[in-house]
């Protein structure tokens, strides 16, 4: 029941879409401009980096706070703030207030692996930026963070509950990046550097 429940919390708070309630006071449709996706990377693209950057914090927000609550309320239950994480990352991409259609997961994502071990998550993070700027794609970076958790827990024997939730987590966040990968593989992937020019912004 505590697992359900943390379950439970960390969906609902990975519901709230940042993205969403920024571009409705812009009074523009998210969800038709740019990439298509009530996340981060596309609200930087369509609105700037400012509205960007709350986003992100937004979302890296919900999923640490998922975590972290779970682990308040259930301290003595192994994983569970993982559980709560991971529900939060499935929220994010399917909420059932935007009739299961979200953003991506990947700062939510984050969220949960700042809460699991920040240290080592800062540390795979710079790796990902590294990487991100060398091959210009953030799709990469995003590949590489989310296979490492389920590898780190592995090594550290977490538990299976926290290692099952995690590869849930991962899997569902790699399967809503299929289209980067064939725009990638196309070369008509938005890369980093024209991010950063805003040659793609719409507004």
């Amino acid at each position: 029941m505590a697992y359900l429940l943390a379950a439970l919390i960390g969906y609902l708070l990975g519901c709230s879409n940042m993205a969403i309630y920024i571009s409705r006071y812009k009074k523009v449709d998210i969800r038709a401009l740019g990439g298509k996706n009530p996340g981060t990377a596309n609200t930087v693209l369509v609105l700037g980096w400012i509205p960007g950057v709350i986003v992100g914090l937004h979302d890296i927000g919900k999923g640490i706070l998922a975590s972290l609550i779970a682990k308040l309320l259930f301290p003595q239950y192994a994983g569970i703030s993982v559980v709560a994480g991971a529900a939060c990352v499935i929220g994010h991409i399917y909420p059932v207030f935007m009739k299961f259609k979200g953003g991506k997961g990947f700062a939510a994502y984050i969220g949960m692996w700042l809460t699991t071990d920040w240290r080592f998550a800062l540390a795979v993070l710079a790796v990902v930026v590294l990487v991100t700027v060398i091959f210009n794609y953030l799709t990469i970076g995003t590949t590489i963070t989310v296979l490492a958790l389920p590898v780190y827990l592995s090594i550290l024997f977490a538990g299976w509950i926290a290692l099952v939730a995690a590869s849930v987590a991962t899997l569902t966040v790699l399967w809503n990046h299929r289209e980067n990968y064939a725009k990638i593989r196309k070369g008509t992937e938005i890369g980093l550097r024209s991010a950063i020019n805003k040659e793609h912004r719409v507004m």
